[in-house]
C-alpha cells in the first residue's frame, strides 16, 4: 500500500513540475500583468509540491495518517486555484494575452483562498480514518490521482 501511495505522489510531483516548466518556458513573452499572476500561481504550485513532498516523507517514516492528510491537503490547495490555472494556461498557450483578464483571475484566486476549510476537512478525515482506514486510504488515493490528472491536463493545454 505504501509503495502505491509513493508512486502516486511521484507521478503527481512529476506532472506538476512539467506543467510549471512548460508555463515558465512561455513566460518570456508574458505581459507585466501575466508575469505577476504567474508569480502568484507559481507560489501555489510550490505549496502543492511541498505538501506532496511532506506526504512522501511521512510514508517513508511510516506515518500513514499524516501522509494521507497531506495528500488530501495538497488536493484541497490545488482545487482552490485549479480554474484560474486552467484559464491562465489556456490563454498563454494560445498567445491570447490581449484577452487575458488578469484582474478577473486574481479576483477568482482571492475568492477561492478566502474560504479555507482545511481545519474542518482535517477533522472529518481524522474521524473517517478512525472509522474506516480503508475508506480513508481510498479517499487519499483518489486525491493523489486527481492532483496528477489536473497537472497533466494543464500540461496538455500548453
Amino acid at each position: 500500500m505504501e509503495k502505491e501511495f509513493k508512486k502516486i505522489i511521484k507521478e503527481s510531483k512529476k506532472s506538476l513540475e512539467e506543467a510549471e516548466r512548460k508555463i515558465e518556458d512561455l513566460s518570456e513573452d508574458f505581459t507585466e500583468g501575466a508575469n505577476e499572476f504567474w508569480g502568484t500561481l507559481k507560489k501555489r504550485f510550490s505549496e502543492v509540491n511541498d505538501k506532496l513532498k511532506d506526504a512522501y516523507d511521512d510514508f517513508e517514516e511510516k506515518a500513514e495518517f499524516k501522509g494521507h492528510l497531506k495528500i488530501i491537503e495538497a488536493r484541497d490547495k490545488l482545487e482552490k486555484f485549479k480554474e484560474s490555472a486552467q484559464e491562465f494556461t489556456q490563454q498563454v498557450s494560445s498567445k491570447a494575452q490581449a484577452e487575458l483578464d488578469i484582474a478577473t483571475l486574481k479576483a477568482h484566486l482571492a475568492k477561492m483562498e478566502g474560504g479555507d476549510l482545511w481545519e474542518e476537512k482535517q477533522k472529518e478525515f481524522s474521524l473517517l480514518y478512525r472509522g474506516s482506514k480503508t475508506e480513508a486510504e481510498k479517499l487519499s488515493k483518489k486525491a493523489g490521482r486527481e492532483i496528477n490528472e489536473i497537472f497533466l491536463k494543464l500540461t496538455e493545454m500548453i
